[in-house]
């Protein structure tokens, strides 16, 4: 057999399918490598170095590298449209205008059902003269809701557990409501009619007059918490000084003192809790916190309602 007519060694194939070898019998195979102008290319090639970003490795290709990062790190975790759920205490969360503007919003609706149910309630002792005459004859009506009203006030305002778990803080809130619609609506019987009216309207108009301002102004009132308890004192004495003399000889002017001082006070209370639900101010209310939101806007109108009332009900004797 002639020699020609055996098959190729293994270095003789080798170099048929990839050239000489270089560099210590180490080859570079074409599809390993493949030359691009002004790509590293491997040893074979000295003096070239590779541009950011393109060299490609016998191994990895760009696709096998994560692009970004894991799905448990998104950007959309924390843009400004996160999902609005309970239990958001996250200041980066709370600076989101979807957050705040749902807040603002459940607090606002579950306001606007506890004011219907307080102005039906009014409206029912204040009209129906049965009723009125009733409640005027028999003073300790009134005073067998206050228990109920101050213990559910306490519950909500002390304790964070039933303010929070729902639905016993919406059951505590409807509690609430009824009491102190049911207390607001024995003092109106106690009063005209038309002075009724009179204080409701002026109630209404006052209350969207501080909600606009206080969306509007630059005012920071969750920074005056010191000047409100000192008013809270003031407004205090300024109602025991009144029942004390008030019991002895009604004095008129002394009867609108009181309810201007109270209702001013309680008209910055109004605004001071407007702020706190706006939540870019130096205090602010937790997301969590849409039932004390509701309670506070709630009591500080109502307060004001009564106010107002003792101010028309005095001048219209």
């Amino acid at each position: 057999m002639l020699k020609s007519d055996l098959p190729p060694s293994y270095e003789e194939s080798r170099q048929q399918s990839y050239g000489p070898e270089q560099h210590g019998n180490h080859p570079y195979p074409p599809y390993a490598y493949p030359a691009q102008p002004g790509v590293y290319t491997g040893p074979g090639q000295p003096g070239i170095h590779p541009q950011a970003g393109l060299w490609q490795g016998p191994v990895y290709s760009p696709s096998a590298m994560p692009s970004t990062m894991p799905s448990f790190i998104t950007p959309g975790m924390f843009s400004s449209n996160p999902i609005d759920t309970e239990g958001i205490s996250s200041p980066s969360l709370w600076d989101s205008k979807s957050i705040r503007h749902a807040f603002i919003r459940k607090v606002y609706l579950i306001l606007a059902a506890q004011l219907f149910v307080t102005a039906s309630i009014i409206a029912v002792f204040a009209f129906v003269e049965p009723v009125r005459l009733f409640v005027i004859q028999n003073p300790a009506i009134y005073w067998a809701s206050f228990p109920v009203y101050l213990v559910t006030y306490l519950v909500l305002v002390c304790c964070e557990g039933p303010r929070r778990r729902h639905p016993w803080n919406l059951v505590l809130l409807l509690i609430f409501t009824l009491a102190l619609s049911y207390m607001t609506g024995t003092i109106s019987s106690y009063f005209d009619t038309k002075a009724v009216f009179l204080a409701l309207g002026i109630t209404a108009i006052v209350c969207v007059i501080v909600t606009i301002f206080c969306f509007q102004t630059k005012v920071d009132f969750t920074s005056c918490t010191g000047l409100l308890c000192a008013l809270c004192v003031v407004v205090l004495v300024t109602g025991i000084i009144t029942s004390i003399v008030l019991s002895f000889q009604y004095v008129p002017w002394l009867h609108m003192l009181y309810g201007a001082c109270g209702a001013i006070v309680f008209t910055l209370f109004l605004a001071y809790h407007t702020q706190l639900l706006i939540g870019n101010r130096a205090n602010a209310i937790s997301p969590e916190e849409y039932v004390f939101g509701a309670l506070s806007l709630y009591v500080d109108i109502v307060q004001i309602f009564i106010f107002l009332l003792h101010i028309t009900g005095s001048s219209s004797e």
